[in-house]
């Protein structure tokens, strides 16, 4: 088995969630860069300094790295997340293994200039691979800054991001009118109004996409509790409903990844198992739907 399959049972889980197909790649539109389209989110990743706090998150982050992992998203507002990820990603020695992506602070406490260079202080990175706008927060002044830190090699993407359906509307307006690489937004398989004007005015505008979300809050794991996968998951090579409800996600042509809070080793091997072996085609994606929908 592949080194998925051999951490798999080194932690003691099922093989099957570490498949020995290599992984999935999708491309960013506007480079052509490859990223495995299995991320992990960090807003549960503001702990303290102690060793015994850190050491899950250090283990997920080195395993995360192993497996070909590659997006670690994170923000300002996530407590101590960005500290405690640089922290770790270079006591591991794996930032060049890694894309690192962040936002600016919501609160407008410190924006501008000043708030990108305490992002990368915080991540102990001289580039940042992607800063973002985190929910659209004086979007046209910190995305005109952006550029500029773009232009001198300190940021390589910029983009935006918004995690509930009222902003849409707004999230639209800025990608037909901004110059951006990247956006984020929330997307699922019990929350599909992104499909309507986002996915595809991404498709038409170039640009990268990260789903945030994508387990809606929780609500997708509660409304199939105690239900067997379908058998005709196996069509898709899904061994678990996080990979169902992942290869949904990433299986869309215009999504670049999904991005899933991950706190522990056993979540990034069945997470990244969903960008492993088949993926499901239009005709699979609807019965997806369909089954889910059916759920009472």
């Amino acid at each position: 088995m592949g080194a998925g399959a051999g951490a798999a049972a080194t932690l003691g889980l099922d093989p099957l969630l570490a498949q020995e197909a290599p992984l999935v790649m999708k491309t960013i539109p506007k480079t052509g860069e490859a990223l495995a389209p299995i991320g992990i989110g960090t807003n549960r990743y503001g702990v303290g300094t102690s060793a015994d706090e850190r050491a899950p998150l250090r283990a997920t982050l080195k395993l995360f790295a192993e497996l070909g992992g590659k997006v670690i998203d994170t923000a300002a507002v996530y407590g101590t997340a960005e500290t405690v990820i640089g922290d770790l990603v270079r006591e591991l020695g794996i930032r060049s293994e890694l894309f690192f992506a962040t936002k600016t602070d919501l609160r407008g406490q410190v924006s501008g200039a000043a708030g990108l260079q305490e992002r990368l202080d915080r991540m102990e990175t001289q580039t940042m691979d992607l800063m973002q706008v985190h929910n659209l927060v004086d979007v046209g002044n910190e995305l005109a800054v952006m550029r500029e830190w773009k232009q001198d090699g300190r940021i390589r993407y910029i983009g935006a991001t918004i995690s509930t359906a009222n902003q849409s509307d707004e999230m639209a307006r800025v990608m037909e009118t901004e110059d951006m690489d990247f956006v984020q937004f929330n997307y699922s398989l019990d929350d599909r109004n992104a499909e309507a004007r986002l996915l595809p005015l991404a498709a038409d505008r170039g640009l990268a996409v990260l789903i945030n979300l994508p387990f809606g809050r929780g609500d997708l794991f509660d409304k199939v509790e105690g239900r067997p996968l379908p058998d005709w998951a196996g069509e898709f090579d899904c061994a678990s409903w996080g990979q169902f409800f992942l290869k949904y996600i990433i299986s869309h042509p215009t999504v670049t990844a999904a991005i899933p809070g991950t706190r522990q080793e056993r979540h990034v091997i069945d997470n990244l198992g969903a960008a492993r072996g088949r993926l499901p085609d239009a005709s699979l994606r609807r019965r997806q739907q369909e089954f889910f929908d059916s759920l009472s």
